[in-house]
């Protein structure tokens, strides 16, 4: 028997494979500035030499909501390594916005992406959808929706190649 969790996110999958969505952005493609978002309230985080973790994601999102208990313990395992959490909010209003956070006080980055620059920018299939940067700035892992402790692992076992990489150069 599968989580409603589990049927959200393929429910979102198959949503998005139907209307032929694909990632603009794929693994091995520079990830675009935070910046294009604009002005936020404040300050956007650099991510130059850092690896980061960019999730998008809706307050109407049942595996949003679950992702961010799952990317705050990440982001307390991983801290001392110097990974960033940046989470990506694509609600049109400031009210559904801000209530989400509210609620779930994320120990990470949240901003919102009122004008949907940067999401279309990117061309996000599916909410939640996640990506493993690398010091270069390049996307490592795309994780399309969120299934639970199946994903939490994925993504520590990403993190931890991402961190063992030698960043010295000859």
């Amino acid at each position: 028997m599968s989580s409603p969790l589990k049927t959200w996110g393929y429910l979102l999958l198959l949503f998005a494979s139907r209307l032929g969505l694909h990632a603009e952005v794929q693994v091995g493609d520079a990830f675009p500035a935070l910046s294009v978002i604009g002005p936020t309230g404040a300050e956007l985080p650099t991510t130059a030499g850092k690896i980061t973790l960019v999730d998008f994601w809706a307050s109407w999102c049942a595996p949003c909501k679950a992702s961010f208990h799952s990317y705050a313990q990440i982001q307390t395992d991983y801290r001392s390594h110097g990974l960033l959490i940046v989470a990506v909010s694509v609600d049109e209003k400031q009210d559904a916005f801000d209530g989400f956070v509210k609620k779930l006080s994320p120990a990470f980055f949240v901003v919102r992406d009122k004008d949907q620059l940067l999401v279309r920018q990117v061309r996000v299939p599916a909410m939640p959808t996640c990506y493993l940067l690398g010091r270069d700035g390049r996307v490592r892992f795309v994780h399309q929706g969120f299934y639970g402790a199946e994903t939490d692992r994925q993504i520590r076992h990403e993190l931890d190649l991402l961190f063992s990489e030698n960043t010295s150069t000859p």
